[in-house]
């Protein structure tokens, strides 16, 4: 019964929802690699430095986390406080990686090229539903 339920819920996902899934699904899969080979981090992301087993795990941890925000918002997108949760979570993620780019030079422009393809068009998606579906049930509830 309950991979029934889920499976009725996946279906009817808006299309925001799909994406965070996706975008939760290619984490989870750079958080595994995190956890299993640091060379992965290096390789995906950290070209330019060395990075540790440590680093890594922490590494695949912060995104194992933003995963999980991802794929609870898909499933949520009427929960306000987890929309703005997993908004801050690509901002602050993809600003990470600008100044690691821009000061540090830990990461490569293609690098931070494809992490923005899945960030900035989460950060504009989550945005406009906030202030299309969000904003509105706000003054819906306030005008009753």
């Amino acid at each position: 019964m309950g991979v029934a339920v889920a499976g009725r819920k996946l279906a009817a996902l808006p299309a925001l929802g799909w994406w965070l899934v996706v975008v939760g699904a290619v984490r989870l899969g750079f958080a595994l690699s995190g956890f299993f080979d640091a060379r992965a981090v290096r390789a995906g992301t950290y070209s330019g430095t060395h990075v540790t087993d440590v680093h890594g795990r922490t590494v695949g941890v912060w995104t194992l986390l933003s995963c999980t925000l991802c794929f609870m918002c898909a499933f949520n997108l009427e929960n306000r406080p987890l929309c703005a949760a997993t908004l801050l979570s690509f901002v602050y993620a993809y600003g990470h990686f600008v100044v690691e780019y821009l000061v540090y030079r830990t990461i490569t422009a293609a690098s931070l090229g494809t992490l923005g393809f899945f960030a900035v068009p989460s950060i504009i998606w989550t945005i406009f539903h906030w202030r299309n579906a969000l904003g509105h049930h706000r003054a819906a509830t306030k005008q009753s």
